[in-house]
């Protein structure tokens, strides 16, 4: 049965916490977020929740209490607590309000973390004992903070108690919030360069909802385990159970995957969102351990490139009708884009292993997506004459309800990477690819990894995908020494050997072989090095820092 889901709301007022509230009259003594509180002597899990009815109540008493010490419609809120039932009755108080919260992967480091908070412009803070040790010994990235709100213990630092703000329970109203109002700004990771606030508006939030049900087709009885926490915040909206996971979110590839399948099979799980990394490591502990998984109906990775080989090795642990969905999106615009592991491992994984690219699927929805030429410069305004035919490679743009407009404060970025076409928004993604004659996108890496030679242009995921055809290559990785158009190609190989040395130059003539046998672009003078360990991206722990390999081998190339 699907869940009594309401159609996207044509409505110019629109309050996102209002799907909460919905769900709770619907179904008020469903468990909606459940969070593994402690172990006993036996080292058994025992867990602690709060049904719809108690959230939207819970959420109900917050916004009361948050109101009252001055946290109002419009104010910029930097939230940083931890996944958790304080963590959801927090967000959508601050929704019913019409506050705005402010968003920070803790995963993206320091520096990065500090420049963003400053740049949100925050009037209020809200956080534990160690969000607000971080607050004060950075001061000067915190003078706009007027209200402190302690989850936990107060310490030294005065401000109000959450505690203190649970009031007696009477209904709050959500704030007859417009569609195009900011709703939250959520930063991106950095990884791919500076980190910007994408401004998400209710109208946003409330696309994304409707676009992930009627895709997915979640049904009223789903239990999800979102090993990401800003995807936790759907499950509320879309009526499912919300599993908190006993992990570090900030550290996915280091995940303890015993307590992710422990909690799959105690709570029945039947959706489960995890980056690449995550899946790995569940998938390749599972599969070792020749355990099934039948709860669970579907599992949907993103986040960066998901190799089809993740796909299949994760496919074992579930039932013949469960699939691994692979949607494709990006901070500022999610999903846009979807394929299931079927359709990847029985027809598009021998096309990637070929070359052609990552299949990320078709259009989600309403959503429009167009390949354009590529060009490192401003597009002010729409036109046709950019748009690529079929088959050839150019930058992803993406249009729909759920594509946010704009990045807070930053007309630099606002203007690189939007495109109007009158009163909507063209998002370009930063990614290149090319459409194939049945709608389907093919990611090629992104555009600013790609190498300019003399003869061409190299992109990263079909160039990488023909040398990790070697069964000796655990990864690969395209960079460019030099300024284009006159760059040097260099693959960095990470092997599968403990030492990569004794077997280097056997591996370097078949790789040379296996380039020049597969990869069209003539007269290409390869240089091959091997890296012991690819440093990773801050936050997905899936995505090569080719930034930081590229620095390294110019380093040895000289």
């Amino acid at each position: 049965m699907t869940t009594s889901f309401q159609s996207k709301s044509d409505s110019n007022q629109i309050n996102i916490a209002s799907h909460l509230t919905r769900m709770a009259k619907i179904q008020p003594y469903k468990r909606a977020v459940v969070f593994p509180s402690e172990r006993d002597e036996d080292g058994r899990v025992t867990y602690a929740h709060l049904t719809f009815r108690q959230l939207d109540m819970e959420s109900d008493c917050l916004a009361h209490g948050l109101e009252s010490i001055g946290i109002i419609r419009g104010i910029h809120t930097i939230v940083m607590v931890p996944p958790g039932l304080d963590f959801f009755a927090l967000i959508f108080a601050l929704f019913k309000i019409g506050a705005v919260p402010v968003v920070v992967d803790p995963g993206m480091g320091t520096q990065r973390m500090l420049a963003c908070l400053k740049s949100s412009k925050p009037e209020a803070f809200i956080g534990i004992s160690k969000a607000h040790s971080f607050r004060v010994l950075h001061p000067f990235c915190f003078k706009a903070v007027r209200i402190r709100v302690n989850v936990g213990p107060r310490w030294f630092w005065g401000g109000y108690s959450l505690k203190d703000l649970r009031l007696p329970w009477q209904p709050y109203y959500p704030a007859p919030t417009l569609r195009d109002e900011t709703a939250a700004i959520l930063f991106t990771t950095g990884s791919t360069g500076p980190a910007k606030g994408a401004v998400y508006t209710h109208g946003n939030f409330d696309a994304q909802i409707y676009n992930i049900q009627s895709h997915f087709q979640i049904s009223a009885d789903e239990i999800d385990l979102p090993t990401f926490p800003l995807f936790a915040l759907f499950d509320p909206a879309l009526g499912m159970t919300a599993i908190v996971p006993d992990m570090d979110p900030t550290r996915p590839a280091q995940v303890d995957p015993e307590k992710i399948i422990e909690a799959i099979i105690n709570q029945g799980v039947t959706n489960m969102f995890a980056s690449p990394a995550l899946l790995d490591r569940v998938g390749s502990f599972g599969k070792r351990n020749d355990i099934k998984l039948p709860s669970l109906k579907r599992v949907v990775s993103a986040g960066a490139p998901v190799s089809p080989a993740n796909v299949e090795q994760f496919s074992s642990l579930l039932c013949d009708n469960a699939e691994v969905h692979t949607p494709y999106g990006a901070t500022e615009a999610v999903p846009v884009l979807s394929i299931a592991s079927k359709e990847i491992l029985t027809e598009t994984r021998k096309l990637t292993e070929k070359g052609y690219g990552i299949c990320v699927g078709r259009p989600i929805g309403d959503i429009q997506v167009r390949i354009i030429k590529i060009s490192d410069a401003p597009i002010a305004r729409w036109s046709e004459d950019i748009v690529l035919p079929p088959a050839e490679i150019g930058e992803i743009v993406v249009k729909g309800d759920l594509v946010t407009r704009s990045y807070f404060e930053n007309l630099e970025a606002t203007s690189l990477a939007k495109i109007q076409e009158g009163k909507e928004v063209w998002h370009r993604m930063g990614d290149l690819g090319w459409m194939d004659n049945k709608g389907r996108i093919w990611f090629c890496g992104r555009k600013n990894h790609r190498v300019q030679i003399p003869s061409g242009t190299l992109y990263t995921i079909p160039c990488e995908a023909i040398f990790n055809n070697h069964p000796n290559v655990l990864r690969s990785a395209l960079v460019g020494v030099g300024e284009p158009p006159d760059q040097k190609p260099v693959i960095c190989i990470q092997t599968r050997l403990n030492n990569s040395a004794v077997h280097g130059k056997e591996i370097k003539e078949e790789l040379l072989v296996l380039a020049s046998q597969n990869i069209p672009t003539q007269d290409i003078e390869w240089t091959i090095l091997f890296h012991e360990d690819f440093p990773m991206d801050i936050r997905h722990n899936a995505k090569i820092y080719r930034e930081k390999l590229a620095a390294w081998a110019e380093k040895k190339v000289g």
